[in-house]
C-alpha cells in the first residue's frame, strides 16, 4: 500500500456529517475498503450516504500511516461482520502507528473458537492474521462494543518470533483468542560451555562487517527481542514432526535448511493471489508477479550488499550458477594455456564445471593445498597465482569440514595478478552476514535452500560490467531486445542470464526469507552458531573413539567425524531412529575427504533453530552406539 487515507468530505452535506459523533458501521466499512484494497492501488472508501442513510457518520479521522510494501503483497480479504463481541489481544503490537480515533473501538485480532488450518481462507471467518513476507494482513476487531474484553491467558510455549509473533491461526486450549507469551531468552551461554576460542577455533566476529539495518525494511513495530532459539523453533513447522515415534532432531542444515512459516505462507499467497507470468503482458495478475520476483531481486542486493539488482541473477541454485560462470564468461575468456585455480576444499559442483571448461580450452586446472586442520595454506595458494591465472574459484565455508577461508584477502591476493574470482557461498550465507563489495569478488553463487528458502532458486551475483561482457548461456524467451532471423539483441544483465519463465514463486520464496533473517539479524545468527558449534565440539571430544575431521580455527556450523568400528552409513541409520537427521556419506566433497584420509564422514550441521539440548541428544545417542546399546544399521 502507499499514500495515506483521510476520511474528509467535500460535500457540504457530508462535511456536516463528519462532524457528528462516529459510527462504528461506517467505521467498518471504511476499514474493510482500506483492507481489501491490492498493494499500490488507490482504496475507494464508500459514500456516507451508502453506508448507512440515516445515521451520523464519522467525525474527521486523522490520517493512518501507510505500511512500506516489502515486494508484493498478497490481497487482503475484508472480514464480515461478527456477531458478538470478539477479544482484543494486547500482547501484540501494533502494526501501524495510527493515531487514536476519539470514541472509535481498537484495532485487533480476530478469532473464533474453532481451530483454523493456516491456509484455509474462510470466507466466513474472515481474514486471518498472516506474517507473509514482512506484510501483514489485519482485520478489524468486531466493532460492536465499546471496550475490549479482556485477552485470554497465554498458552505455554506458544511464543511466535519477530515475522510470525503476530500469526494468529488455530486456538488455545477451549477455544478463543491464542495469546502470544514472550519467551524468556536463552543466557547468553549455555551451562558449562567454554569461552569462545578457548578450544582454539571459533568465527573472528571482529572481522565482519558492522550490522547496519538498510532504509527499506519496514518498521513493523515489534521491539527487538533477545535471540531466543526455542521461540524461533516454533517458526519452523517441520520441527514437529516424529520420526520413527521419536522428535525430529534436524542437524543435516548443510544438505538444506528448513522453511519458516514466513516463507510457507509466502509462496501459498502467492498461488492464492498473483500466479501469473512476468513480463509479458498488461494484466493485473501479471503486475502482481512481476512486482513479487523484482521486490525478491531487490531483497537479494540488499541481503548481499550489492550495488544494484542488476548485478542479481536468479538460477536454480549454486550448481547453475558456477555452470553459468564457467560457460559464458569462461569460455569466452580462458583459453589454451591458461590456468584455473581452486583449493582442496570443493564441493564437486566447484570442481567439476572447471575440469570441463580446462579440458574444452586446453586450460590447466590448479589446486591450492590445505593444512591438517583443513584451512587453505595461503603461502602455497599465493604461489599459484601467476600471470596466466584467468579465473580463481572458492568456497567461503566449506560443506564438508566448516572451515570458513579467509575470502577477502584471497580475493586481493588473485585480483593483484589480473584474476577473476567467484567465491561459492552456499554454505556461508545462513551462517554470517555477506558484503559481496567488502569481498570485492566478480562473481558470489549461493542456493536459495540452504537459506531457509524453497528449492530450485539460487543467485550469482556479478559485478555488472563483468555481467554485460559475458554472452548469454542460455536462449530464449524474457532475455532478448529484439529477434530477427538475421540477428537477435539481448538485454542487458542481469536478464540476458534469465531465459524462459523464471522460478516466481520461490524467488518471492527467497525475499521472504531474507526479511526474516533481516529481522533476527545476521550478526545475532553468528554469534548463537558460533558459542553452539563450541558447545557440539566440546561435547562430541568426550564420545570414545570419535574423531573429528576438520579442526580450522575459523569454522561455521559444520563437524564432521569418524567413529572407530563403525561405518559412517551405520551412525547416520542409528542416529536416524534416535529421529537425529544427520548426514553421512562423502558430502560431494570427496577430495577434501581423501585428504583426511577418509571415504566419507557423518556430518551434523547447524542452524539458527538448533539448541544444546539438540546437541545434547545427538552425544548421548553416540554413547549408545558406541557402547553397543544404540540401533546398529546393516
Amino acid at each position: 500500500m502507499s499514500g495515506t487515507i483521510s476520511m474528509t468530505s467535500s460535500n457540504p452535506a457530508e462535511a456536516a456529517a463528519l462532524a457528528a459523533a462516529p459510527d462504528p458501521a461506517v467505521i467498518a466499512a471504511m476499514a474493510n475498503a482500506f483492507f481489501s484494497a491490492l498493494p499500490g492501488q488507490p482504496v475507494s472508501l464508500p459514500a456516507v450516504g451508502d453506508v448507512l442513510p440515516t445515521s451520523p457518520s464519522v467525525g474527521a479521522v486523522p490520517s493512518v500511516r501507510s505500511v512500506p510494501s516489502v515486494g508484493a503483497v498478497p490481497s487482503l480479504v475484508a472480514a464480515p461482520a461478527l456477531p458478538g463481541a470478539v477479544p482484543s489481544v494486547g500482547a501484540v503490537p501494533s502494526l501501524v502507528a495510527a493515531p487514536a480515533v476519539p470514541g472509535a473501538p481498537p484495532v485487533g485480532i480476530v478469532t473464533r473458537s474453532a481451530p483454523v488450518s493456516p491456509f484455509s481462507g474462510d470466507a466466513e471467518f474472515g481474514a486471518l492474521v498472516h506474517s507473509l513476507g514482512g506484510a501483514l494482513s489485519l482485520v478489524p476487531q468486531s466493532l460492536e462494543t465499546a471496550a475490549p474484553a479482556a485477552a485470554a491467558p497465554a498458552v505455554p510455549g506458544e511464543s511466535y518470533y519477530f515475522l510470525d509473533e503476530l500469526r494468529a491461526v488455530g486456538s488455545g486450549p477451549g477455544g478463543g483468542v491464542r495469546a502470544l507469551p514472550t519467551t524468556p531468552a536463552l543466557p547468553a551461554s549455555p551451562a558449562g560451555l567454554p569461552t569462545p576460542g578457548s578450544l582454539g577455533f571459533g568465527l573472528d566476529l571482529g572481522l565482519l562487517p558492522e550490522a547496519h539495518r538498510p532504509e527499506t525494511i519496514p518498521d513493523l513495530g515489534i521491539a527487538p527481542r533477545p535471540f531466543d532459539p526455542r521461540a524461533i523453533r516454533r517458526d519452523f513447522p517441520i520441527l514437529d514432526e516424529q520420526v520413527h515415534g521419536k522428535p525430529l532432531i534436524w542437524l543435516d542444515n548443510a544438505a538444506t535448511t528448513q522453511k519458516p512459516w514466513a516463507v510457507i505462507d509466502r509462496l501459498s499467497s502467492f498461488y492464492q493471489h498473483e500466479n501469473s507470468n512476468i513480463h509479458r503482458a498488461a494484466h493485473a495478475l501479471a503486475a502482481r508477479a512481476t512486482d513479487a520476483y523484482e521486490a525478491a531481486r531487490e531483497k537479494t542486493r540488499r541481503f548481499l550488499g550489492a550495488a544494484s539488482t542488476n548485478e542479481i541473477v536468479f538460477v536454480r541454485g549454486a550448481t547453475e550458477g558456477i555452470n553459468l560462470v564457467a560457460q559464458s564468461w569462461g569460455r569466452r575468456n580462458v583459453g589454451e594455456g591458461d590456468e584455473i585455480l581452486i583449493t582442496w576444499l570443493e564441493h564437486h559442483a566447484n570442481i567439476v564445471p572447471w575440469q570441463q571448461l580446462a579440458a574444452e580450452k586446453g586450460a590447466r586446472l590448479r589446486v591450492a593445498p590445505v593444512d591438517d586442520s583443513g584451512q587453505v595454506i595461503l603461502e602455497e595458494y599465493d604461489r599459484l597465482l601467476n600471470s596466466r591465472t584467468r579465473i580463481v574459484s572458492f568456497t567461503q565455508v566449506s560443506n564438508a569440514l566448516g572451515t570458513v577461508t579467509p575470502a577477502r584477502e584471497m580475493v586481493a591476493m588473485a585480483h593483484r595478478h589480473g584474476a577473476r574470482v567467484l567465491v561459492d557461498g552456499a554454505q556461508a550465507v545462513s551462517h554470517m552476514r555477506v558484503d559481496v563489495r567488502d569481498l570485492d569478488c566478480d562473481f558470489y553463487v549461493f542456493s536459495g535452500h540452504k537459506v531457509f528458502a524453497p528449492t530450485g532458486i539460487g543467485v550469482v551475483y556479478g559485478k555488472e560490467d563483468v555481467l554485460n561482457a559475458m554472452p548469454p548461456w542460455q536462449g530464449g524467451g524474457n532475455m532478448i531486445a529484439d529477434v530477427t532471423f538475421e540477428k537477435t539483441i539481448y538485454h542487458p544483465a542481469p536478464f540476458r542470464f534469465e531465459a524462459g519463465t523464471g522460478n516466481i514463486a520461490d524467488a518471492a520464496g527467497l525475499g521472504a526469507a531474507f526479511d526474516y533473517l533481516e529481522r533476527i539479524g545476521m550478526d545475532n545468527i553468528c554469534r548463537y552458531e558460533h558459542e553452539l558449534l563450541v558447545y557440539a565440539t566440546q561435547g562430541l571430544l568426550s564420545v570414545p573413539g570419535l574423531s573429528l575431521i576438520g579442526t580450522a580455527k575459523e569454522k561455521a556450523g559444520v563437524l564432521s567425524f569418524v567413529l572407530d568400528g563403525f561405518r559412517s552409513e551405520e551412525v547416520g541409520q542409528a542416529l536416524d531412529q534416535e529421529g537425529i537427521a544427520v548426514r553421512s556419506g562423502h558430502h560431494c566433497a570427496q577430495p577434501i575427504l581423501r585428504r583426511f584420509g577418509q571415504e566419507s564422514t557423518v556430518r551434523p550441521s547447524l542452524a539458527l533453530y538448533n539448541t544444546c539440548e539438540d546437541i545434547d541428544a545427538l552425544i548421548a545417542a553416540l554413547l549408545r552406539i558406541q557402547s553397543g546399546r544404540g540401533h546398529r544399521g546393516v
